[in-house]
């Protein structure tokens, strides 16, 4: 009965987007007001449901309940209950569900906490969000169904792809999602305000932070799966540009740039047209990223591979959500007054050529992910890779830090370019001196520039702390500053594990050992090991250095249900980088194949990863404070 009842809230969530939909319409055509007053409790009970919809989903997971065709496809009663939570959102119809609940909590979540905006745009907003609920509800329920049962029922499941047997499979997902929704948020305010023609700083200051909490779960979420895929594929690497890593790449690109530009618009009241303009494209590249994932055009470890049919539905809803909305901005735009004038000379004006690089890098991201797909569909063959994103993004990318380490010592309005090269010094000295000490050992031309630069954005992201009362500084502004210098650090992460990574694939026997980097591997041997749900071949290495030495054990795990094998991968992590090991299969002449990598400084990318995300967290934090005080000075007056 977990799977009916389910399926009930589904339809009743659905039916509820569909009348929330034509209640908004009603209240933005005619301003009445009881229709007014029922938007929010409906949009409300909407979420509530969806969210019981996702809750009976887990529990026949939980329940092993394999009378449900997404369990016996999914699931096996002998998996860990962690996988079997996990794996409800494992799949296809899983993930779509969960899109769709926390799709359906954020338009509750706005009915229940936006007071700022104006009774007409708020209403407009939360049409706009029924609207995109409504697509993907019929999706589900006609193309996807999640509760679908089978008869007669197996008396076990097929089992989860052991690829995805992790803990990050409990914490990947939802993050990436909820950023991705959250963008859909940012898309109804745009649709709301062009609607109702009430596109201004108040407008600005009511979206930035459901546009700060679609950024830093976007960040969370790239942040994770990029460690995750690191760890557990075996192959030594943290980001592949896989079709489907772009497509997580380029919202969080998108949202970047409308997370400046809405800055400005909310503080300055200039970028007003731009600030529109990047919220459609922001959730446009989620639903390309829906599209990519779903659609059975890719191959990839990331992807879930599904018929085209389900994958037409979806571009069928993204020209429907993109095209509706371009039409809208094509014909409202006229009505938009233009905002505050700036100098090119100003903090405006490097924001602006921020988001222009950004922009540039995006389109770049997006061609290149989308390319082979169009190629293959003329009959043509062909694979875009690491070489030409990074060839193609690598130096605007860096030219992008340049931008970013100037931005934050820049006046609002108008600056005087001696001054600002004044300001500079600080930040330009920092670089020159690594860039200086890094010819010696030349690591090449992008990791030497990018370790360069961030140096020198490590330098001028504390800029805006020189010479303020820190104890008086906003909160937000040590948000600000701490994602900055979380790029810096991430950047030189990156740029240290391209520059001096070393690699050493050998085949040893037991007693022989291995150098690779400041380490000497020694395989001691392999053993036997069981599981939960697996059965392995351990190694036992020792790897010294100096007079220390660590044991890891590497595994090579086989899965009975599906039937895989896979590498477990062990990990040393010091403080200066990663001694990172995998076994590979015997050669039949009693050696075992071992690859090690030796990964300076790679931690570096997540650490900063972390940074980013929790300076994100201090200016929503900041940002949400000052409003309320403004709102209890304004109410006291």
């Amino acid at each position: 009965m977990m799977a009916e009842a389910g399926l009930a809230a589904l339809w009743l969530a659905g039916a509820l987007a569909a009348l929330q939909l034509v209640m908004a319409a009603m209240a933005v055509a005619r301003d009445r007001a009881e229709v007014v007053a029922a938007v929010r409790p409906v949009a409300i009970v909407q979420g509530v449901l969806a969210l019981l919809a996702m809750a009976a989903l887990v529990w026949v997971f939980l329940d092993s309940d394999m009378s449900v065709k997404l369990v016996v496809e999914n699931s096996h009663s002998a998996k860990p209950w962690i996988y079997k939570f996990a794996g409800a959102w494992g799949n296809h119809e899983g993930s779509m569900l969960l899109w769709v609940t926390i799709l359906g909590l954020a338009g509750g979540a706005v009915a229940i906490f936006e007071r700022s905006l104006p009774e007409r745009t708020l209403i407009a907003t939360l049409g706009a969000q029924a609207a995109i609920a409504l697509g993907f509800y019929a999706f589900l329920l006609f193309s996807s169904n999640p509760f679908a049962r089978i008869v007669p029922a197996p008396a076990d499941g097929l089992g989860l792809n052991p690829l995805l047997q992790d803990p990050g499979l409990a914490f990947h997902p939802p993050t990436l999602y909820t950023g991705y929704v959250g963008l859909s948020v940012a898309f109804s305010f745009a649709v709301g305000a062009l609607v109702t023609r009430d596109v201004g700083p108040a407008f600005a200051r009511a979206m930035r932070p459901w546009v700060l909490i679609a950024w830093i779960f976007l960040t969370l979420g790239i942040t994770a799966g990029s460690y995750w895929a690191y760890y557990e594929l075996g192959w030594g690497g943290w980001w592949f540009w896989d079709p489907v890593e772009n497509a997580s790449l380029m919202p969080w690109l998108a949202a970047t740039a409308l997370l400046h530009s809405v800055t400005v618009l909310a503080t300055r009241d200039g970028l007003r047209a731009w600030t529109i303009m990047l919220a459609v494209v922001a959730f446009s590249m989620s639903m390309i990223g829906t599209f990519l994932v779903r659609s059975g055009i890719l191959t990839s470890v990331h992807a879930f591979a599904v018929d085209p049919e389900r994958g037409a539905f979806i571009l069928a809803l993204l020209a429907l959500y993109i095209g509706g909305a371009l039409a809208l901005f094509a014909g409202r735009i006229g009505t938009v007054r233009a905002g505050t004038t700036f100098d090119p000379v100003s903090r405006e004006g490097g924001l602006v050529a921020n988001n222009l690089l950004l922009s540039v890098i995006l389109g770049i991201v997006l061609i290149g992910t989308l390319y082979p797909i169009v190629a293959a569909g003329f009959g043509v063959q062909l694979s875009v890779g690491p070489p030409f994103f990074n060839k193609a993004a690598g130096p605007i990318a860096l030219l992008l830090v340049a931008v970013m380490a100037v931005g934050p010592l820049l006046r609002w309005r108008r600056d005087d370019v001696r001054a600002v090269i004044l300001r500079a010094a600080g930040p330009i000295v920092a670089a020159v001196l690594v860039a200086l000490a890094l010819l010696p050992i030349w690591p090449g031309l992008l990791p030497w520039a990018g370790l360069s630069l961030a140096a020198g954005l490590a330098v001028a992201s504390v800029a805006p702390l020189w010479k303020r009362n820190l104890r008086r500084t906003p909160l937000f502004t040590y948000g600000m500053v701490l994602a900055h210098l979380g790029i810096a650090v991430s950047l030189a992460g990156m740029a240290s594990d391209s520059a001096f990574t070393k690699e050493t694939l050998v085949a040893v026997r037991a007693g022989e050992a291995a150098r690779v980097g400041p380490y000497t591997v020694t395989l001691d041997g392999i053993t036997p090991v069981i599981g939960e749900n697996w059965s392995a071949l351990e190694a036992r290495l020792t790897a010294r250095r100096g007079d220390g030495s660590r044991i890891l054990r590497p595994q090579l795990r086989f899965f009975a249900n599906p039937p895989t094998n896979t590498n477990e991968s062990a990990i040393l992590t010091v403080l200066d980088g990663q001694l990172y090991t995998v076994l590979g299969q015997p050669d039949g002449q009693g050696r075992w194949q071992l690859r090690l990598w030796w990964k300076p400084f790679v931690t570096l990318i997540w650490l900063g990863g972390a940074m980013i995300a929790i300076g994100g967290l201090l200016s929503l934090l900041g940002r949400v404070r000052r409003e309320r005080r403004v709102a209890l000075r304004e109410s006291w007056a």
